[in-house]
């Protein structure tokens, strides 16, 4: 019977981890009650305190997440993209904990930390391994570029992007993040 319970309680648990993306994701941090999340499961608002502490533990556990992203150190450098950006479109549109974080992260301190260390900790290695030198710098360029787009495409909405299928936005945007990676630096 024991086992039972616990099987029940890590349903109950898991299901309202999933709610909670779901509803971060497409409303933010600030809009979403933990009345909300329980609603959406059919669970008393106390299930989800009892299982997370509270709304912002329980987004802390929505947010964390492992991008694995592939290993670019044995890529040319004309197929960083090829290698990349399926990998980015599927986080972006599979991962409803990466779109709340980032919605998260526009007005709440916490949240902006928490992307920050999803870069540091994973972003920045993963370019590191493609960039020809300076890889910090490359790695933050390359970053800003695809969170903007992220933010405008995935959270913003905004039409020319939404519209555009994944084939036309790659090859809009793979050689500008090439050159990110690997052009001449300037000068200075």
């Amino acid at each position: 019977m024991s086992t039972n319970r616990r099987r029940s309680a890590s349903a109950t648990r898991a299901a309202i981890l999933d709610a909670a993306r779901v509803r971060f994701a497409a409303e933010g941090l600030d809009r979403v009650t933990v009345r909300d999340i329980a609603g959406d499961v059919g669970v008393d608002p106390a299930m989800v305190i009892r299982y997370f502490g509270s709304k912002e533990g329980l987004f802390a556990e929505a947010a964390r997440f492992d991008l694995e992203l592939p290993d670019l150190g044995d890529v040319p450098p004309e197929e960083f993209m090829d290698v990349l950006m399926p990998h980015f479109f599927s986080v972006w549109e599979n991962n409803a904990g990466f779109l709340a974080l980032l919605r998260a992260a526009t007005t709440d301190k916490k949240s902006a930390a928490k992307m920050l260390d999803l870069f540091t900790e994973q972003v920045a290695p993963a370019l590191a391994a493609a960039a020809v030198d300076r890889a910090p710098e490359r790695a933050a360029l390359l970053g800003s570029q695809m969170l903007g787009l992220v933010l405008s495409r995935y959270v913003l909405g905004v039409p020319p992007l939404v519209e555009m299928d994944r084939e036309r936005l790659r090859d809009w945007i793979a050689p500008v993040l090439r050159h990110y990676l690997t052009a001449e630096p300037p000068s200075a």
